[in-house]
């Protein structure tokens, strides 16, 4: 699968050794990184379909001090979607308000047919980038029907999709809209944080030795300026590991 890495903190912190820790993961994520900053109402996304530490761009972005209170990291092991550009995390998106939508997503789907229309206009083939304009047309449809900008409401439509979407699939996410953080997990062992002090590290595994717990599963967590400010309700959809139904879903891909 893939390894996802978040921060959400109340000031700018020093990311460049988390980072090296996160990327020197690479060897078994090779098929793509990507590294989001969000800061000073900008958002600047870099990726490459490439393995991290082939990376002469990313080896030159580490050796200068990177600091930020808002950050998103991604390494790809390819599941479904072949490597390229197109398929290389994180995914971007608008609603009709002009607000930004950014998504990593470590995980497979397996049953979602309301994900399936979006396979002829999405820019790549992934699962994943199906799920974030799946998302944004769930934003589009709660302003135009209810006329409902609030953060109120754009939690309540994430957690309904996470609690939809995580029946029979594995379903680890990160999203940022520009001012919050959202984070699902319905796979054990699979996400964990360290939240200390204003600081909220969301990762696939600590990057440090102490002061990491597991993610709670099987509810959407929201974090603001590195606190936490909501928790859904749980939901029962864990993912259990099945090779018989990833075989199933490669010769499904692949039309054999």
């Amino acid at each position: 699968m893939c390894e996802l890495l978040g921060v959400s903190s109340d000031r700018k912190i020093e990311l460049n050794h988390l980072l090296r820790t996160f990327y020197g993961h690479s060897a078994e994520h090779p098929n793509g990184w990507g590294l989001a900053f969000f800061d000073d109402g900008n958002i600047s996304i870099e990726r490459e379909p490439i393995k991290a530490s082939d990376s002469f761009y990313l080896r030159s972005r580490l050796t200068g001090e990177l600091k930020s209170s808002r950050m998103m990291a991604h390494i790809r092991r390819a599941t479904i979607g072949e490597i390229c550009y197109e398929n290389t995390h994180p995914f971007i998106s608008k609603d009709i308000t002009g607000r930004t939508w950014v998504l990593m997503h470590n995980g497979t789907i397996f049953e979602a047919q309301d994900l399936a229309r979006y396979q002829c206009s999405q820019k790549g083939t992934t699962d994943s980038e199906r799920i974030l304009l799946y998302l944004t047309d769930k934003i589009n449809d709660l302003y135009r029907d209810n006329k409902d900008t609030t953060e109120e409401a754009r939690i309540r439509v994430v957690d309904e999709l996470v609690h939809k979407l995580s029946q029979h699939n594995k379903l680890n996410l990160l999203i940022f809209d520009g001012d919050n953080f959202y984070v699902h997990k319905n796979e054990e062992g699979t996400l964990h944080r360290y939240d200390h002090n204003g600081i909220a590290i969301l990762s696939t595994h600590p990057l440090t030795r102490e002061g990491w717990e597991e993610v709670p599963k099987n509810r959407l967590l929201v974090y603001k300026d590195g606190r936490q400010i909501y928790e859904g309700k749980t939901h029962d959809n864990t993912y259990i590991h099945n090779e018989e139904n990833m075989k199933a879903l490669y010769l499904g891909y692949s039309g054999l």
